[in-house]
């Protein structure tokens, strides 16, 4: 089945799940799109089955919150960043339980994390303005970069390259192989520079690339998101017209096939794009009981999740 206009206005919500008694903040399918993983402003990890539609494990994480969750490359393992006494990224087996790893050296809250598409690499960035490159086989920073305001930073599907938004006004693309071979300096910067128009009512909050490697979606707390093109850095479309007045962070995806861009609103709406024509293709009422904070379309299946504080799972109800 392919997505089409028709199809993304059919979709409905399939199913409810109200595990979580406060916000969640952010959520993961699993590479093979089987499970979802989601992290909360209450202390928990949740873990969804996507075929059978229902919540699998529920575990805590009191002592240092959980944020940004991602799943790893192996199964039953995530990477997550801590809201709650320091600024560590934590490595955990969700088979066990058990903390494989950490990964210290931020000062400051940890605003973006992003696992590599291809290896055991990962980037985050954090408030004391730094982006660190990081390999899950190791607790020391593989990298280091400095910069002069709060960064979002974001993979390639490809894994060769990252993007990293800085002070809400610049893309740079940097390379990681160079990148490696200075580890922890700053020898290298990027290989390209996009300077965007700065708005001055919000700040980004996020940076995705769409799958097929030629888009970059940049989100921010105002009530617009914006496309550009990931090779020249041309601003494509900016889509508005959501509700966005309490400057909330909600994360804005692309479909698996790159074709259209999708973001909640504080009235509990999805509005859907099409990222070439710059129209807006839809508007599904999610019935969320608050600001849809995390939304994105599952890897692999006909199926996408939306949060608030409960999780909902999306089915298309025509085969177009």
């Amino acid at each position: 089945m392919k997505l089409t206009d028709n199809v993304l206005r059919s979709f409905r919500v399939a199913k409810v799940f109200r595990e979580n008694s406060d916000k969640i903040n952010c959520f993961d399918f699993s590479p093979n799109g089987e499970t979802v993983i989601s992290s909360s402003d209450d202390d928990s990890i949740v873990l969804y089955d996507c075929q059978e539609g229902k919540p699998k494990r529920t575990l805590y994480s009191k002592k240092y919150g959980v944020d940004l969750i991602r799943y790893t490359h192996a199964a039953n393992t995530v990477v997550y960043s801590s809201n709650k006494i320091d600024d560590t990224i934590r490595y955990l087996s969700l088979h066990d339980n058990k903390y494989i790893r950490y990964f210290p050296g931020h000062t400051k809250r940890v605003v973006a994390l992003s696992m590599s598409p291809v290896d055991d690499t990962f980037i985050s960035g954090s408030l004391d303005k730094t982006i660190r490159l990081w390999d899950l086989r190791s607790p020391n920073c593989q990298g280091l970069m400095h910069l002069q305001g709060k960064p979002v930073c974001s993979f390639d599907p490809e894994g060769l390259i990252f993007a990293a938004g800085v002070n809400s006004e610049m893309v740079k693309l940097y390379d990681l192989r160079s990148f490696d071979k200075h580890a922890v300096s700053n020898a290298v910067g990027p290989f390209a520079t996009f300077k965007m128009q700065y708005d001055r009512t919000c700040e980004w909050t996020g940076l995705k690339f769409s799958n097929d490697g030629k888009l970059i979606l940049i989100s921010t707390n105002g009530g617009f998101i914006r496309l550009i093109d990931a090779f020249k850095g041309a601003v494509l479309h900016t889509f508005g017209g959501y509700n966005n007045s309490k400057a909330v962070t909600l994360e804005a995806s692309f479909t698996p096939d790159s074709q259209f861009i999708m973001i909640g609103s504080e009235d509990g709406k999805i509005h859907v794009w099409n990222g070439e024509s710059g129209m807006k293709v839809a508007v599904l009422d999610g019935k969320h009981t608050g600001p849809i904070t995390c939304l994105q379309f599952n890897p692999k299946f006909m199926t996408f999740a939306s949060a608030c504080s409960n999780m909902a799972f999306w089915l298309p109800t025509i085969d177009d």
